[in-house]
């Protein structure tokens, strides 16, 4: 399932590679020797994880059906206008940050309030594209890779005591 769901993110314009990049903007302040690998190769583990696949094909399938005017109403208005009060999206989106614990939540808050990047470029509604739900996901998947690297780059004696 893997490559279906990145090839579904790639399809609506979204590269493992550009929330790595993503990663890498919010995390380089706290690791200076931080790559774009390191920040990829996280993505990636968060993206094979069953639970984020899930939630990626649920939120995708939503934004492609408010796209297509599918959704019954008041749903279609909702999903399509990204309605501010609507917050399944961001709901849907921490079940992927849980995986990592707290540290994923308040990763996932600062990039939903900030919006760098790729968040940023999905969320300005261009193209008429809906992507009230992939915004969110990938916030999700940004957060939870930086939270994987804090984890693994905690210092030796932190562990220790």
């Amino acid at each position: 399932m893997y490559k279906t769901v990145v090839k579904m993110l790639a399809d609506r314009g979204v590269t493992l590679k550009e929330i790595a990049e993503v990663v890498l903007e919010v995390q380089r302040g706290y690791y200076d020797q931080l790559t774009l690998e390191e920040c990829l190769e996280g993505v990636e583990a968060v993206v094979r994880k069953r639970e984020v696949q899930n939630a990626i094909l649920t939120g995708v399938a939503l934004d492609m059906l408010a796209e297509q005017g599918k959704l019954p109403e008041p749903l279609q208005s909702i999903v399509a206008g990204d309605d501010f009060l609507f917050g399944v999206d961001e709901i849907l989106a921490l079940s992927i940050t849980n995986v990592y614990g707290s540290i994923g939540l308040t990763n996932f808050g600062y990039l939903d309030k900030t919006k760098p990047l790729l968040i940023g470029r999905l969320n300005s509604k261009k193209n008429g594209a809906c992507h009230t739900f992939m915004d969110d996901l990938v916030a999700a998947i940004a957060a939870a890779a930086a939270s994987r690297i804090a984890h693994a780059r905690r210092p030796a004696e932190v562990i220790e005591d």
